[in-house]
């Protein structure tokens, strides 16, 4: 590991592949505001599932740096209804801006993953090494095997060509611009929509799916953001770095949490005929925090802030 304030200086040009997206926007938000010169492109601008497209582009600009950002992403029912499409759009774009930013010259590149590239039941909490050492949670492994890809490619450049490209792997993420939408959306934004319009119908019950067992952790996005900077600047290692904040809760204790911030009066009850996914995913986050990172925002302060932009939102539709 390589630690260094001389890889990149804020005035750089990062091109913010998905920057529209949840974790896009924090990291667009907060290069800029650390002076760097941010590039972006729609996705009408430019598919990055189009590899020749995507190196043209990336040839023609050069950026300094790149953040891969850019996904199809969704939470448990989207992963297990559509793996095919989890699968191939994520392998294409992968493919096409890493080695598109490769054949470009581009110094510098933060390759984003996910915590589901571990085993299903990875000794907790979860350290790097971990990654192939047993088998996928089954309903996202479509997008887990995407993601390793990605993992393996950026190792691959290092090894191959020296390239200074690395990976993180952020826990389960959550901030303003998360998707509210029921069919593809990840837990707690779908928690909070659940829970209000429960609360805005006069429900006396909300029904969640599995057990209410499993154990997971979160991170506000803005969080995620400080340390994508951070890790632009100083880190050049191998393999992926973890990104959480070292602490779980049960999906009961989320679920209590978000009605409580949004003022729900009802009864919470559990369907176990439902899957629950994977029964804990605690990071070892060990190997961020040397670098000097830690997370800032509190769960329920940003589940309150989250409610209430969306809240916002609803108000000007």
């Amino acid at each position: 590991m390589t630690q260094s304030n001389e890889l990149l200086r804020a005035g750089a040009r990062v091109f913010v592949a998905g920057h529209r997206g949840l974790v896009g926007s924090a990291v667009t938000r907060r290069l800029t505001d650390e002076g760097y010169d941010v590039l972006t492109r729609t996705r009408a601008e430019l598919d990055l599932r189009d590899a020749e497209r995507t190196a043209a582009f990336l040839a023609e600009v050069r950026p300094d740096a790149v953040v891969l950002a850019a996904a199809k992403v969704g939470g448990i029912m989207a992963n297990d209804t559509y793996p095919v499409q989890f699968l191939q759009d994520n392998l294409r774009i992968q493919l096409s801006v890493i080695a598109g930013s490769h054949a470009a010259g581009v110094g510098r590149l933060l390759f984003l993953g996910s915590s589901c590239i571990y085993p299903k039941l990875a000794p907790q909490p979860i350290r790097e090494d971990s990654l192939l050492t047993g088998p996928l949670e089954p309903t996202n492994s479509a997008y887990a095997i995407a993601k390793i890809a990605g993992i393996e490619q950026v190792q691959s450049y290092r090894r191959q060509y020296g390239a200074s490209y690395i990976s993180a792997m952020p826990t389960n993420l959550y901030g303003p611009g998360d998707n509210f939408d029921l069919e593809t959306s990840h837990v707690l934004p779908a928690l909070i929509r659940r829970f209000h319009e429960a609360k805005a119908h006069g429900r006396d019950e909300v029904v969640l799916w599995g057990t209410g067992t499993p154990r997971r952790e979160f991170l506000h996005v803005d969080d995620l953001a400080a340390a994508c900077e951070l890790l632009l600047r100083v880190f050049d290692g191998d393999g992926p770095v973890n990104v959480g904040c070292g602490e779980d809760l049960t999906i009961r204790e989320l679920a209590e949490t978000v009605r409580d911030v949004v003022g729900y009066p009802g009864r919470i009850a559990f369907d176990p005929a439902r899957p629950d996914g994977t029964p804990r995913k605690l990071l070892d986050v060990s190997r961020m925090t040397s670098l000097g990172w830690q997370p800032k925002i509190a769960l329920r302060d940003g589940i309150a802030s989250v409610y209430a932009g969306w809240l916002a939102e609803q108000a000007q539709d």
